[in-house]
């Protein structure tokens, strides 16, 4: 039985090379998890050094919308005692996940755009976003794709979209996947969830995943904490993370109720899974997926 604990991944299909900060985010989490502090502390701190690494598609990492030029980034946080909060679309935020928390802890649920980046400005969080030069290579590799018609990795319904027509940028028009998350349990065995993303390329204007909504791309409740990841409209066809989180309350195990979740998509489509409840923590993907756990057990 898990006394409390921590685990993180990098997102479905990143690869083993990053785990070391997945590593890294989960042993500066479990020393506040060590002291007592709660879960969801826990898994924002875990969040926050993923969004700061600048390797994933999070924080400073996040990927290019198809202009080459806008960042539109989502996060969101929760725990099974009711806390929940969510921004959607923010640019000019640090980090993402801290603003999520600061939602959460104020009368609403969700903030957005605008909005939630004055709440931002309010609470400290604000900063000019600046894009990496390794961000900038791979929104050059989406745009190449694009060109050569090669739609894997993908969210294979751009294979009809007619980009020119759909462009909804100020600019005129010119021609990954993945999300990170954090999962925990604390000594008051309250479980928490977070988790945050720069979208899915390539994206329009506005797209909105699943990282930002309850029970898709993240869920908490009293039976487990569950992070998603994958292409972001198909997990919210099925809502994921609230599947696997009744497969875990209708008494399935952590991994067998992963496993199942994943395995209810097409194999093409890139997708993943973390859990985490008193039982332990499971880790499921059908890509490579990054992640680590430090656990302390009775």
């Amino acid at each position: 039985m898990l006394i409390y604990g921590i685990a993180a991944h990098g997102g479905a299909g990143s690869g083993p090379e990053l785990a070391d900060g997945c590593k890294a985010a989960c042993e500066a989490a479990f020393v506040l998890l060590d002291k007592g502090e709660n879960a969801l502390d826990a898994v924002c701190e875990a969040v926050r050094l993923l969004e700061d690494d600048g390797r994933y598609n999070a924080g400073r990492g996040s990927v290019l919308r198809l202009d080459g030029k806008t960042v539109q980034m989502d996060a969101a946080v929760a725990d099974s005692t009711g806390r929940l909060g969510t921004v959607i679309n923010v640019q000019d935020v640090k980090n993402p996940v801290l603003l999520a928390r600061a939602v959460s802890e104020g009368p609403h649920i969700a903030l957005a755009g605008r909005g939630a980046e004055n709440f931002a400005r309010t609470r400290g969080l604000w900063q000019k976003h600046e894009v990496s030069e390794a961000v900038l290579k791979k929104h050059a590799r989406v745009l190449k794709l694009l060109k050569e018609k090669n739609f894997s990795g993908m969210n294979p319904r751009w294979r009809e979209a007619d980009v020119e027509a759909l462009w909804n940028f100020d600019s005129p028009f010119t021609f990954s996947c993945d999300t990170v998350g954090a999962v925990a349990m604390d000594r008051a065995g309250v479980l928490a969830a977070a988790a945050s993303t720069g979208g899915a390329s390539p994206m329009l204007l506005g797209r909105v995943g699943d990282t930002p909504m309850p029970g898709c791309g993240f869920h908490a409740g009293p039976a487990c904490a569950v992070t998603a990841t994958g292409i972001g409209e198909e997990i919210i066809r099925r809502m994921l993370s609230r599947h696997i989180y009744e497969l875990v309350r209708l008494g399935w195990g952590l991994e067998e109720a992963c496993a199942e979740g994943v395995k209810s998509f097409p194999p093409e489509l890139p997708m993943g899974a973390l859990a985490i409840s008193k039982e332990g923590y499971a880790a499921v993907s059908n890509r490579p997926m990054a992640h680590f756990a430090l656990v302390k057990e009775s």
